[in-house]
Formats: C-alpha cells, sequence, structure tokens
C-alpha cells in the first residue's frame, strides 16, 4: 500500500479527467477533424481535375480558391441550420419540462425517481436522490436525467458554423498551396503526396478520437481521397483534349 495515500485514495500520479465538457470538446474535436478531411478531399478532387485540363497557375488558383470558398460556405451554412434546428428542438423540450414542473411538481418527482431506479439505484434512495435534486435545480436535474440536456451548455450554431468554416479552410488549403506553388513539371506528384498524407493523419486523429482501429481508417481514407484525385484528372484530362 503506497504509505502517502490513504485507502480508498488515488495516487498522486493518477488523474482521471472528470469535466463534464469532455464528451462535448471531443465532438468538437472530431468535427474538426472531418471538416478538415473534407476540405482536402474535395479541393484535391478539384484543383486534380482541372491540372488535368490545363497547366495555367492562374487557372489552377482560381479554381482552388472557388472550390475553397464555396465549400466553407455550404459547411458553414449547413452546420449553422442544423445546429439552430438542434437548439430550438432543445429550447422547447426544456420549455415543456418547465411547465410541467409548475403545474404538476409531484408527477414529475415520481418520474424523475423511476428514472433514478432504472439506473440501478434501490427505489428509497432514487425518491430521496430525487428529492435533493429536485431541491437545489429541479429543471436542471429532469433536463439531465430525462433529456440529455445540460441547459447550461446548449449548442451555439455560430460557434459550429465558424468551427466547420476554418476547418473546412485549413484543410482547402494544403492541396490549393501545393498545385500553385511547385513548378509545373511536379505539381501534380507534390499535390498527391501532400494530400495522401494529410488524410493518413486525419484518418488516424478521427480513429483515435473514435476509439477505433486506426489501420483501417487510414486506409478508407487514404484509398477514398486516391481515387477521388483519379477519377478527376481522368475527367479533366478527357475535358481538356476534347477541347484542344
Amino acid at each position: 500500500m503506497n504509505k502517502d495515500n490513504s485507502p480508498g485514495e488515488p495516487s498522486a500520479g493518477h488523474h482521471e479527467p472528470h469535466t463534464g465538457g469532455l464528451g462535448t470538446r471531443l465532438n468538437w474535436l472530431r468535427a474538426a477533424v472531418l471538416g478538415a478531411n473534407d476540405g482536402v478531399v474535395s479541393t484535391a478532387g478539384l484543383v486534380v481535375g482541372v491540372a488535368g485540363a490545363t497547366t495555367s497557375r492562374q487557372t489552377l488558383l482560381a479554381a482552388g480558391l472557388a472550390g475553397l470558398l464555396a465549400g466553407s460556405l455550404s459547411m458553414a451554412t449547413g452546420e449553422y441550420v442544423s445546429v439552430s434546428t438542434q437548439r430550438d428542438s432543445e429550447k422547447a423540450a426544456l420549455a415543456l419540462e418547465r411547465e410541467e414542473l409548475a403545474t404538476a411538481p409531484q408527477a414529475e418527482l415520481d418520474e424523475l425517481t423511476g428514472l433514478l431506479a432504472g439506473r440501478g439505484i434501490s427505489p428509497d434512495l432514487a425518491r430521496e436522490v430525487a428529492e435533493q435534486l429536485t431541491e437545489r435545480d429541479a429543471l436542471g436535474a429532469h433536463a439531465r436525467v430525462e433529456l440529455g440536456i445540460d441547459p447550461e451548455e446548449l449548442t451555439n450554431p455560430w460557434h459550429a458554423a465558424w468551427a466547420s468554416f476554418a476547418a473546412f479552410t485549413c484543410g482547402a488549403l494544403l492541396p490549393l498551396l501545393a498545385i500553385v506553388l511547385p513548378p509545373a513539371s511536379v505539381r501534380l506528384a507534390v499535390t498527391v503526396v501532400a494530400v495522401l498524407c494529410a488524410l493518413v493523419l486525419c484518418g488516424w486523429a478521427s480513429a483515435r478520437l473514435g476509439n477505433a482501429p486506426a489501420r483501417q481508417a487510414v486506409l478508407r481514407n487514404a484509398a477514398g481521397g486516391a481515387v477521388a484525385m483519379a477519377v478527376t484528372y481522368t475527367a479533366g484530362t478527357l475535358l481538356g483534349a476534347a477541347g484542344a
């Protein structure tokens, strides 16, 4: 037994994060990784396809910037609409719960007791806990236990929109810079290598965040990006040859 610690106490070197927002932060981080991944794949497919039709640096830059802006704004708008809908639903559920607490407090107390008992707590203890939670913060207790909502941490659509915009833009900048900065003779090879490396990193990160096998995620991600670039490059080459 460690003499520096009393029985039942964790050792000084053992730290467990118990912050309430850990799951939320992981979800945001996972969304950022996926947004960056989308930016890499969609922009890479666009600029590689254009590169198959032309070697003009100005054309590649214009196409890449257009794709970056269109994609990032589309991601931001979609995320804003989606999260706004979720937030509206959460507010409506909280309003209904607030009304039920005001009109039928005893029924709500019984309901909270049943929910706690359903989680394995003995009926007597569940009743005691429900009463204490109701005295302290009835709405918060019902929101967390019954609805799975934290009233103090409702989703913010603007945060989601800006995060999606930034993540997509960061991902899209890689293939854009890789296609316009190198000399024409090596720009395609540089872009393909840079994109595949980025997709490997994104696949690994998303797997780690989701506690999933990294190898399968990396292979799927890299293979999907490679196929996308191959298809768009072939299409661009055919269109370029047809227009010559």
